[in-house]
């Protein structure tokens, strides 16, 4: 599955159900005419050719009408105004491209020449395709799109589930200070899969508009905090500290689908390609899963909890008075942390062996 692409879900976002350009695409099908919309005006001027400005309040009722001329419709990024109307547009004849009509010839040599999104509405198949840059998005029946987002997360839901198996098996083997390598990948694999699935649904929401907002609220509460456990993941396993966390995660954003399976691949991502892909050698936690679980802890006093003892281990043994000896701990929290770090090394080991 590729990686999301934000720009194409702003898009889907301004033709989704509900929204007046979504209206007055349905207008014009139900007319059985066809159009190309342009979404933005910038650059577009040495493009176009004939047709007339009119800088008028966008409405579907506005666009259906003026649909019914044969050139290009221009509206402005927001889809807020009209701003040309019958306009004959001349992209570059050298700009590639796999299309066949005329219409939609133009429509992907125009989004590929000036980075703007471009709407082709079908005379004859009653198709609406979004071009944005390189891409190419043919828009589907609500239903058809509902059916395939209940099964991606129906996948969802299996994917998370496993998740929370491996990243609470994870923790348990951090009490015990037997963490090997494989266990970090596959908590890693698993966080990467699930963004992925999650990634995809995105796109079904931002497609379905008004008729998506179950849909959302059912994905919000699947990827509650699994961004927060890979980015902890990382910083509890990064071999080179001086590597930033965010050039890790962008790394792994960049594994093709196919290779996720393959945790040589994502040793090398994390950084641990320098222990000859021995998944089986031990790695220590420096602790900031299980501290970022204590409640009512601030990320710096972690921080300084971790930059103070280094090791997860080290800091279940720390006493009252080596953890009141950090920077703005104090007696209370220092108490608060050991009896927290203790609550979870039991509750870890119940859940483990229960």
């Amino acid at each position: 599955m590729p990686p999301r692409d934000d720009r194409i879900l702003s898009v889907l976002q301004k033709v989704a159900p509900g929204t007046a350009l979504r209206e007055g695409i349905d207008r014009i099908i139900s007319a059985s005419k066809g159009a190309i919309i342009v979404i933005g005006e910038e650059g577009l001027d040495p493009l176009v050719s004939g047709g007339f400005r009119m800088v008028t309040k966008f409405s579907a009722q506005r666009l259906s009408e003026v649909a019914k001329m044969d050139g290009a419709i221009i509206v402005d990024e927001d889809v807020d105004k009209i701003v040309y109307a019958n306009a004959h547009l001349v992209p570059d004849p050298s700009v590639p491209t796999q299309e066949t009509g005329t219409r939609h010839r133009t429509a992907e040599r125009v989004a590929r020449q000036t980075g703007k999104p471009v709407i082709s509405v079908s005379e004859s198949m009653r198709i609406v395709t979004l071009y944005v840059n390189d891409t190419k998005h043919v828009l589907e029946e609500i239903s058809s799109i509902l059916f395939r987002a209940n099964q991606a997360l129906s996948t969802l839901e299996r994917y998370r589930i496993r998740l929370d198996q491996v990243s609470a098996a994870l923790s348990a083997l951090e009490i015990e200070n037997v963490v090997t390598l494989r266990d970090v990948l596959l908590v890693l694999q698993r966080a990467e899969m699930v963004r992925r699935i999650a990634d995809e649904i995105e796109a079904y929401v931002a497609e379905l508009g008004s008729d998506g907002r179950l849909l959302q609220l059912q994905l919000d509460e699947l990827m509650h905090h699994v961004e927060g456990e890979r980015v902890l993941v990382v910083r509890d396993y990064q071999p080179d500290r001086r590597r930033k966390v965010e050039t890790i995660l962008g790394d792994l954003d960049r594994i093709p689908a196919e290779r996720l399976l393959d945790l040589t691949t994502l040793g090398h991502a994390l950084g641990q390609s320098g222990m000859n892909d021995s998944y089986e050698e031990l790695v220590a936690p420096r602790g900031y899963r299980l501290l970022s679980r204590i409640p009512r802890l601030p990320e710096r006093m972690i921080d300084r909890l971790v930059a103070r003892f280094g090791s997860l281990q080290r800091l279940m043994t720390a006493t009252l008075e080596e953890l009141d000896d950090v920077e703005g701990i104090g007696e209370t929290r220092a108490r608060s942390i050991r009896d927290g770090l203790t609550r979870l090394a039991e509750a870890t080991a119940l859940e483990r062996y229960a």
